[in-house]
């Protein structure tokens, strides 16, 4: 049985809330934003979890302008499509944006951006798999 872990951390986009499993963090989220939606009901409190003190750590120098790339164990659920979308997120460099429409084509299927947006809005381990690195075609 898999036991998830939480913890909320201030940072300069307003409180985060931390879910991380046994394999690593499971999600990034603003208060009473999908919880049911993302099956993280029924997490226990744990400060010291690992992966969450090493993710408030990373999070603490990326908000403070001296990390640009996350080393964390990531676990986040989602269909074998959504999964391909936010490893291509995962590779889209600090300081960079592409289109959804590329981020399609990357996937090899130039005609499924609005599959891409639909699989970004349910990233659940937003900032550190960034989908804000991807805008539409007019930018």
């Amino acid at each position: 049985m898999t036991t998830l872990t939480t913890c909320t951390m201030p940072s300069p986009v307003g409180p985060l809330v931390l879910f991380a499993d046994e394999t690593g963090l499971r999600a990034v989220l603003w208060p009473g934003e999908g919880i049911d939606a993302f099956r993280l009901d029924g997490a226990q409190t744990e400060e010291a979890d690992p992966v969450l003190v090493e993710t408030r750590r990373q999070l603490d120098e990326y908000f403070a302008g001296s990390r640009q790339t996350f080393d964390l164990p990531l676990a986040p659920k989602g269909t074998a499509f959504q999964q391909s979308a936010w490893q291509v997120l995962r590779e889209i460099p600090f300081g960079d944006t592409i289109s959804y429409g590329e981020q399609a084509r990357r996937l090899g299927d130039p005609n499924k951006a609005r599959a891409v947006g639909a699989a970004n809005g349910r990233n659940p381990i937003p900032i550190i798999v960034p989908c804000h690195r991807v805008v539409g075609a007019s930018g």
